[in-house]
């Protein structure tokens, strides 16, 4: 009913696989790609021990439930935290964004609400906004789009990629705020009826949870930590990113109750366990792995954090409720 991921995984095959022959193009320089491939961020050598982390994303069809809403002032929220949620997961730490707003036409009150949305969640990831472009392209836009590219920082010594992680590893999970801005394309199919309840609209707006601050103070620290996960498109699938690195496998058995708005969209489009923790966060929007000798101190220092599973060997992600168990992604 939503998007198909198997189609999606294959066309950013074969994107990387036509512009990675470009990374031949700063070999030998400043700006050297380093060789953290099909990350949550592409990486850059920038010398005296540091890279760079850049990562672009947008809010998807998010701006649709806006529209809807004719509500503005939180978009740009969503658009901050998909860009900085994902840098994070390399141990690096956002520095600055430059944003690109496409519109139908101009809509001098939309701008406004959207860049204070900007605003507002630039401030509470600590980010600077140092540039964008606005764009009025009536015959491409229809309504609006938004997105953003980030940089952040990381000491080369310092990267987080999951090639540490090991079978018995403990998996923390921190609560998402809701639906985040992802899986909007099938919620809309489901919940988005001529009848839609005001209160349904309100929540698939509501933004995305900006992590940032407990995980930059979890990366500060010196509590152990082996993989970090944005649990974004694809949600639960994509642990496939950081599995390959160490050829483990994860199983999530202690997951807690999802959000009704989860519930609500399984129940009315009749919707499998597979596809929904394939598709949604399910109330958890960020996972960390740590050693098992590492998760008092972890667990003291971000005492939000769930324990929700734990590394195996079984190169898959499986999600085990009620008695069932869900494989949602081999390799």
């Amino acid at each position: 009913m939503g998007i198909d991921i198997g189609e999606i995984s294959k066309i950013h095959d074969t994107i990387n696989g036509i512009l990675s022959k470009t990374f031949q193009t700063r070999r030998g320089k400043m700006g050297q790609v380093l060789g953290v491939r099909q990350h949550y961020a592409g990486l850059i050598d920038i010398g005296q021990g540091y890279a760079l982390a850049l990562h672009a994303d947008g809010v998807g069809t998010k701006v649709l439930v806006a529209e809807a809403c004719h509500k503005y002032d939180t978009i740009g929220i969503d658009c901050v935290a998909m860009n900085v949620n994902d840098v994070i997961c390399l141990g690096a730490e956002p520095l600055a964004l430059v944003d690109y707003l496409a519109l139908e036409k101009t809509r001098p009150e939309l701008v406004t609400q959207i860049i204070r949305g900007l605003q507002r969640g630039a401030r509470e990831a600590g980010v600077a906004i140092v540039s964008g472009e606005t764009a009025i392209m009536p015959d491409v836009v229809k309504g609006f789009d938004l997105a953003a590219m980030v940089i952040g920082l990381v000491r080369k010594d310092s990267l987080i990629t999951g090639e540490q992680i090991e079978p018995g590893d403990v998996i923390f999970g921190l609560r998402s705020s809701g639906i985040h801005s992802n899986g909007l394309t099938l919620a809309r199919k489901v919940l988005l009826t001529k009848r839609v309840d005001p209160q349904v609209l309100r929540e698939l707006l509501r933004p995305t949870r900006i992590y940032v601050d407990p995980v930059l103070r979890l990366v500060r620290s010196r509590v152990e930590v082996h993989a970090l996960a944005h649990i974004t498109g694809g949600a639960y699938s994509k642990l496939k990113r950081i599995g390959l690195r160490s050829r483990v496998g994860f199983m999530l058995d202690s997951l807690p109750n999802p959000q009704s708005i989860f519930q609500q969209i399984q129940y009315r489009g009749h919707i499998s366990d597979r596809e929904m923790y394939r598709t949604f966060n399910m109330g958890i929007g960020f996972l960390i792995v740590s050693p098992m000798r590492a998760a008092k101190r972890l667990k003291a220092l971000l005492p939000e954090a769930v324990e929700v599973g734990y590394a195996t060997k079984s190169r898959s992600a499986l999600i085990s409720r009620f008695g069932k168990r869900v494989d949602v992604g081999s390799w």
